[in-house]
């Protein structure tokens, strides 16, 4: 890396920073803290959905899935659908309750044991699902780009590791739920607009769209959206056989993004209904962006 790339790094670091303090200061009570005040916009509220969801593990992972695989995996992230449906039918029972967690709405709805069982349950998924995933992710990037700044490729890695979670952790717990929102916005343009330009310039090495085409075909069957059921298919690695993604995925899909605590509190801090609802429609819109921009890079990458 480059005396640029170190300032551009240290820049962005030190304005996270610089948010979790400043919003931090402003908070005054738990809904100031977990819900921003209630008085977040529906823009804020989209972006910061697109980018709780969007994390390193789905910018390399898909990347990797997609030159390795195919575009099966395509399917988990055209679920922009869900997010109509928790627009339409989930955030208004959540928003007019005036709760400020799912597992709180749970323990009105049901019991304080309910309650309790979700938190248990959300909290060991997301360690296990979501959390190591994306700072393993994350790691694995500083390994490929800094292999010798910290003496070895290993000490790269854990210091990815451990600095990642060490900022996100200040920022999370300094500046609440409003330097969350706040700092999501030119997360998710720096998402996808560092992905656009590097589409672009791998559309442009290899030839352009057409040319990517035109290898692709060369091994079609890998790169259909949808895979035959067939024993060879379903005992790989990779499986993904069509009837598997067709009873999976949308259950999966309606419980993450109707259901979950890390995305739905999101829409719980707009500062009003319709301003939620928005929101989680935006959010939708953003979430069409990965086949395009982190998926083809990784055909690219194959192609050439």
């Amino acid at each position: 890396m480059t005396t640029l790339d170190w300032i551009v790094v240290a820049f962005y670091f030190g304005l996270i920073a610089w948010l979790a303090w400043w919003y931090g200061r402003h908070q005054r009570d738990d809904v100031d803290y977990f819900l921003a005040g209630r008085n977040a916009g529906w823009v804020v509220i989209g972006a910061s959905i697109f980018t709780s969801n969007i994390g390193s593990e789905h910018i390399v992972g898909l990347a990797g899935q997609a030159g390795e695989s195919g575009l099966a995996m395509a399917h988990w992230e055209l679920h922009a659908w869900c997010l109509i449906v928790l627009a339409g039918l989930f955030v208004p029972f959540y928003y007019k309750s005036l709760v400020k967690t799912i597992p709180e709405f749970l323990e009105r709805r049901f019991s304080p044991k309910a309650r309790t069982i979700l938190s248990l349950v959300s909290l060991v998924a997301y360690v296990l699902t979501k959390v190591s995933v994306t700072v393993y992710a994350g790691a694995v990037v500083f390994k490929a780009l800094l292999p010798d700044t910290f003496g070895s490729p290993e000490n790269a890695f854990w210091v990815g590791a451990f600095s990642s979670v060490i900022v996100t952790g200040i920022y999370t717990v300094f500046g609440g739920m409003r330097a969350i929102l706040h700092t999501s916005a030119p997360q998710s343009v720096i998402i996808i607009l560092g992905s656009l330009i590097l589409t672009v310039i791998g559309l442009f090495k290899l030839g352009g769209w057409d040319e990517l085409v035109k290898t692709c075909k060369t091994n079609a069957e890998n790169f259909t959206m949808w895979r035959p059921l067939t024993a060879k298919d379903v005992f790989t690695p990779d499986a993904l056989p069509w009837l598997g993604v067709l009873i999976a995925s949308p259950i999966i899909g309606l419980w993450y993004w109707c259901t979950d605590q890390y995305i739905v509190q999101r829409a719980l801090a707009a500062k009003d209904l319709a301003t939620a609802r928005r929101g989680a429609l935006f959010g939708g819109l953003l979430k069409l962006s990965p086949v395009p921009l982190f998926m083809i890079p990784g055909l690219i990458g194959w192609a050439l």
